[in-house]
């Protein structure tokens, strides 16, 4: 168990005798706080603050953050208070620890609410203050330390969670060792098959592996003197969870796994990290393909190294790190390794550092986001290691996560670029927006003002930017479609009203309406927006409760009739049918009598007027409305078609024949022979409108085998 003079000894030579104070003042108070307090392990609660503030200290943090840590659980398992906290500590501490504080009395039931509040309310903290998630990285790997002491179904839920999240965050970080182990403590319990698996395949090459690493670490030890380069050299056998993951990831067997034996070379300057790399690949035969240069280009995290493959004694593959003592240092501890935290410049700090681009991103993501489940699935798409590196015409890389398009590369660009993208040069050649990008692609975004997205890019988009923005587009389009459509209902409906125009005064209006309606209204599009998504349906007793006077009666005919009557006489239409749902009960095609239903949080939903629910008078006729095609329609439909033929050869052959013929294509056919040596087909059909579908009938109708053609 961690003494607290064991943290005093870590920071006594960078801290003042006034910091150490404040850590002695803070350990105290926890003490006092947690007193009588047991973890599951049977240790003092007390062991698990000192732990995690002796994680900090090794991270060389700061005396505030260091004192938050001794202190970050007060607020959640002790009596203490946030103003109690305050009072002892001030401001800086106690917002610390409060956004390090778990959300552990959220209101909704669900885990997943929970789990999802919990990891936002961490994210908002840490655009705020990045120490937070120093504390909390802490606080993981202590709490992963002692998990066996939890039920099971508790250590598979945190284990699990820590590989989706909490590791990957370290990685965005850039702090490699706090990844690494928090991958090996969680893997265990994740997948305790596979983690005895591979310990099976690992432990029985390790004492062997060993030597082969004194030996190479020797040879290169030698080298180095010789040639006069400076350097520390230490050697690492992979971890298992790398080792696992590599194998999953590459679909590879644990022998092609070429960087389970590695050497690390730290030296004084890049320079000699290049005049190294030379001269061991002199020395030693190495694998092209497995070299890589991060000094030149750094991964998204700021990772630096040169990484190679030679191949040793006894043919084994050994991979060599070489990289400055900064470069190093960044390596194992990231943003936290010269996180210098200054109030005067923290601002700065948070929107210059490029580790934080993602996290300003998913704050502005997450403040719309509503859904926990939405939440969480972006959250760990955009925490993919983003692997894949690809180069604007002008040579800017960007980087993006594996599996990303050529669209997310667009909206990596610019919002606006990816709003407006057209199509996709690849390698100079012309490509899909689908396209799966790969590490070294050349990619040039063509655009086009015309272009807007549609909702098959939510299919084609990998990166939660991309498919936010695509979303929040089309949101949009929906909601100055449906406030138009709200507007001319209304509009529609209090003709049929002599109401007084001091009434209808908008400030007037609206008090009535958000009264009525019970919802608040700031503005009549507020209004029209709930009427057009069916929110609100403008019925009898929603009008007779809103209005001072009664309806005028002029017609008694039924809805419906009234709808054919002016279909037949081809009115002013009352909405255009431009970019409403289609419904699927009925497939209606354009050009034939149709009628708009507005559908509860949707809007319109199109019906054919031959359709089954309209002709019975299912649906609610208040909510129908006069609907017609536009001028111009773009896009295809789809016909569904009963026909009653002859059991006989070719019969197939030649409907498939004339509707190629006539410009159709199938889509789905079903047959159905019977005993007397007829036959049945169903076919569903991809058609241009109406009389495209009626045509496409006559001819078939005239095929001898055909006795009928029925559409369904």
């Amino acid at each position: 168990m961690i003494r607290f003079d064991d943290i005093l000894e870590k920071v006594s030579s960078s801290y003042s005798e006034k910091d150490i104070t404040l850590l002695q003042k803070a350990y105290i108070f926890a003490a006092q706080a947690h007193k009588g307090q047991t973890r599951r392990s049977g240790e003092p609660y007390l062991s698990h603050s000192l732990e995690v503030a002796s994680m900090l200290a090794d991270m060389k943090l700061d005396k505030t953050t260091l004192a938050a840590g001794l202190l970050h659980d007060v607020l959640e398992d002790t009596d203490v208070t946030a103003v109690e906290l305050q009072q002892a500590f001030g401001k800086e501490i106690t917002h610390l620890v409060e956004g390090a504080t778990k959300i552990s009395r959220v209101q909704e039931s669900s885990p997943e609410t929970r789990q999802a509040e919990s990891i936002r309310k961490i994210i908002l903290a840490m655009i705020d203050d990045l120490r937070v998630i120093f504390i909390k990285l802490a606080d993981r790997i202590h709490n992963l330390k002692t998990l066996k002491y939890l039920p099971e179904d508790k250590q598979k839920k945190i284990a699990k969670e820590t590989l989706e999240i909490y590791a990957p965050i370290a990685n965005r970080l850039g702090m490699g060792r706090i990844k690494a182990e928090l991958e090996e403590l969680s893997f265990r319990y994740v997948d305790p098959d596979e983690y005895f698996q591979v310990a099976s395949l690992v432990d029985p090459k390790r004492e062997e592996a060993e030597k082969q690493l004194k030996r190479t670490k020797r040879a290169l030890e030698s080298l180095m003197k010789v040639s006069h380069i400076p350097a520390k050299i230490s050697y690492r056998i992979k971890r298992l969870y790398s080792v696992h993951n590599k194998m999953i990831r590459q679909n590879t067997d644990f022998d092609q796994v070429y960087d389970f034996m590695a050497l690390r070379l730290i030296t004084n300057s890049a320079k000699n990290c290049y005049s190294a790399l030379g001269m061991i690949h002199q020395k030693w035969p190495h694998l092209p393909h497995r070299f890589r240069d991060f000094i030149a280009m750094p991964k998204p995290n700021l990772y630096q190294s040169l990484h190679t493959t030679i191949i040793a004694e006894k043919k084994q593959t050994v991979e060599i790190q070489i990289r400055t003592h900064d470069m190093h240092n960044l390596a194992e501890n990231g943003i936290a390794a010269h996180w210098k935290y200054k109030e005067t410049d923290t601002r700065h700090i948070m929107k210059e550092d490029k580790r934080l681009h993602w996290l300003r991103e998913m704050v502005d993501l997450y403040k719309e986001q509503k859904s926990p489940r939405e939440f969480l699935k972006s959250l760990k798409t955009d925490l993919i290691p983003e692997e894949v590196y690809v180069f604007t015409p002008k040579g800017k890389v960007i980087n993006l996560p594996l599996g990303a398009s050529a669209l997310d590369f667009a909206f990596k660009i610019h919002s606006e670029i990816g709003l407006h993208c057209a199509g996709a040069k690849i390698n100079a050649r012309i490509e899909a927006l689908k396209t799966i990008l790969k590490t070294g692609d050349i990619v040039e975004i063509l655009t086009s003002p015309e272009k807007t997205p549609s909702r098959d890019w939510l299919n084609i988009a990998f990166t939660s930017t991309a498919r936010h923005n695509i979303k929040r587009w089309l949101n949009l389009q929906d909601k100055i479609k449906n406030t138009a459509l709200g507007k001319k209902l209304w509009e529609k409906e209090i003709k049929h009203y002599k109401v007084p125009a001091d009434f209808l005064k908008e400030e007037n209006l609206l008090k009535n309406l958000s009264s009525v309606a019970n919802v608040r209204l700031k503005k009549m599009e507020d209004f029209y927006a709930y009427v057009g998504f069916g929110k609100i349906v403008l019925e009898k007793k929603f009008m007779e409760k809103l209005l001072p006077t009664e309806k005028i009666e002029k017609k008694k005919d039924t809805f419906l009739k009234k709808v054919v009557t002016k279909v037949a006489k081809k009115p002013k239409p009352v909405i255009q049918a431009k970019g409403v749902h289609l419904a699927k009960c009925c497939s209606p095609i354009m050009g034939e009598p149709i009628i708009g239903y507005i559908t509860s949080g949707k809007g319109i939903t199109v019906h054919s007027l031959r359709c089954p629910l309209v002709e019975r008078e299912v649906l609610d006729n208040q909510r129908m409305v006069e609907v017609s095609w536009e001028d111009t329609p773009k896009g295809s439909f789809k016909g569904k078609l009963l026909i009653k033929a002859v059991d006989s050869p070719g019969v197939l052959a030649k409907l498939a024949s004339t509707i190629s013929h006539l410009g159709g294509n199938i889509t789905k056919a079903e047959v159905t022979t019977f005993h007397d040596k007829k036959a049945q087909i169903k076919l569903i059909l991809i058609i241009r409108d109406i009389k495209h579908l009626e045509a496409m009938m006559k001819k078939l109708s005239s095929i001898r085998e055909i006795s009928s053609v029925e559409r369904i």
